[in-house]
């Protein structure tokens, strides 16, 4: 795997390595120890799937508080998807900024969010699918958001928003 780090701390792409021949190729998507060598909390207590039917869909801001801070190893298997990062941590020097990538099963492309990062993205193409690993299971009550249109974050999402939930249009602004 290639780790590239971004603007934000904690947060870091992660391309394959591919190691192929004339049948396809074979590539890690995701190594304890590779991961630890980076400093990485290692994302892999829950599996979970997202499926997205209409594109310009977003989901989120979310992330978990407390002892539920979790990391996440976000990736697109199915379409394509505009994936954004914020840093939530308070004392951070990158307090309320983000990183955006895409995401796609073209790119093969992996999101790594550390703990008190919040995570939301848009959904590019119908049919849109991301497989995802989390260091802490989800508890609810831990779950905080922010509203993705919020202009105090500044998001540019690349397509008018087709779709989203009411619990995301509840979160608050920011002050």
């Amino acid at each position: 795997m290639i780790f590239e780090p971004t603007a934000i701390e904690g947060v870091v792409i992660v391309d394959l390595e591919p190691r192929g021949d004339e049948r396809g190729f074979f590539s890690r998507i995701f190594c304890v120890e590779e991961f630890e060598a980076q400093g990485l909390t290692a994302p892999a207590q829950q599996g979970n799937l997202s499926f997205t039917a209409l594109a310009g869909t977003v989901r989120g801001i979310h992330w978990q508080t407390g002892a539920a801070a979790e990391a996440k190893l976000f990736r697109c298997i199915r379409g394509a998807m505009f994936d954004v990062a914020v840093d939530v941590r308070r004392d951070s020097p990158t307090y309320l900024t983000h990183v955006a990538v895409e995401l796609s099963a073209h790119n093969r492309r992996s999101l790594y969010l550390g703990e008190g990062i919040a995570h939301g993205f848009q959904t590019l193409l119908p049919d849109t699918e991301a497989l995802y690993l989390v260091s802490e299971p989800h508890e609810a009550e831990a779950e905080r958001g922010i509203r993705p249109t919020d202009p105090k974050l500044g998001i540019d999402w690349p397509m008018t928003i087709a779709d989203l939930s009411v619990k995301d249009q509840a979160w608050p602004l920011l002050d």
